[in-house]
């Protein structure tokens, strides 16, 4: 079995936001990448432009662009097959794709098609495409032994602890993460593959923007003992230090990027 010697990511939910500032800093240290998105049909100009920048070329040799449901079964084997196809490996598998409820609704409003929605998106897509993508990495582990480190690196929230009672549904499926994060790192330690959580706080994305004059005002009045927003390259600057081995003899662990915001003063 033939291999490129170059390492490969899949980032989920990359076309824009965090997903997006984990593959651009992945690129500037070498990684080819999987770029993956469900409703953008292609990346934009200036993507592309990055990358090209990165990688010192305009060809995409380096990196394609897969639009695909993780939530749908068929677009999961689409990702995936279009990733064998293209690389024949992968590295590091990044999931991050995620949504937001439609419409924030009190606890005792909200409705089942919400939901629905979110645990397929936000948890049952993650785990089968985890499913998927370790079941191959063990085989890879198997063939190229000591010369392949492969990662898996989840991006939660710190919803996934704090409750928010108008928006519940998004709460339980980064919780679900989180129980998804300890389940493959006990069942793949025996491969040696670390799966690892990254619980970001409150980052500047297009998720937020629509409440960046409350968060503000909540920052400001001393919400986060860092009083600033988060960044993507906050969350993206862990994800290198993950792959490139710097947190060795740890797995299943939760890291939280959140400016302090889970520190509780008395």
């Amino acid at each position: 079995m033939k291999t490129n010697k170059i390492k490969v990511a899949l980032v989920t939910g990359s076309t824009h936001g965090i997903g997006k500032a984990i593959a651009l800093e992945l690129a500037k240290i070498g990684f080819n990448l999987v770029i993956n998105g469900a409703s953008t049909e292609e990346l934009s100009k200036d993507y592309i432009e990055s990358l090209s920048k990165i990688y010192k070329k305009e060809s995409e040799d380096n990196f394609i662009y897969v639009q695909a449901d993780i939530s749908n079964k068929r677009s999961r084997e689409k990702l995936v097959n279009k990733l064998k196809e293209k690389f024949n490996k992968i590295d590091v598998l990044v999931n991050n794709a995620g949504v937001a409820p439609l419409e924030r609704k009190d606890l005792l409003e909200a409705k089942e098609e919400s939901f629905e929605r979110l645990i397929k998106i936000n948890l049952q897509g993650p785990y089968f495409l985890t499913q998927s993508i370790a079941n191959w990495m063990i085989t890879l582990k198997k063939i190229l032994k000591e010369d392949y480190q492969p990662y898996i690196i989840n991006i939660s929230s710190i919803s996934s602890f704090i409750p928010s009672p108008n928006r519940g549904e998004y709460c339980i499926s980064k919780a679900g993460i989180s129980m998804m994060t300890k389940l493959y790192a006990t069942r793949l330690s025996e491969y040696n593959i670390p799966v690892f959580e990254i619980q970001p706080g409150i980052i500047l994305t297009p998720m937020t923007e629509p409440f960046k004059e409350k968060y503000e005002d909540l920052i400001e009045k001393g919400l986060i003992p860092i009083k600033r927003w988060g960044l993507p390259t906050d969350i993206a600057k862990i994800v290198i230090s993950i792959v490139n081995g710097g947190v060795p003899y740890s797995t299943g662990e939760a890291i939280r990027i959140d400016g302090g915001f889970h520190l509780h003063e008395l």
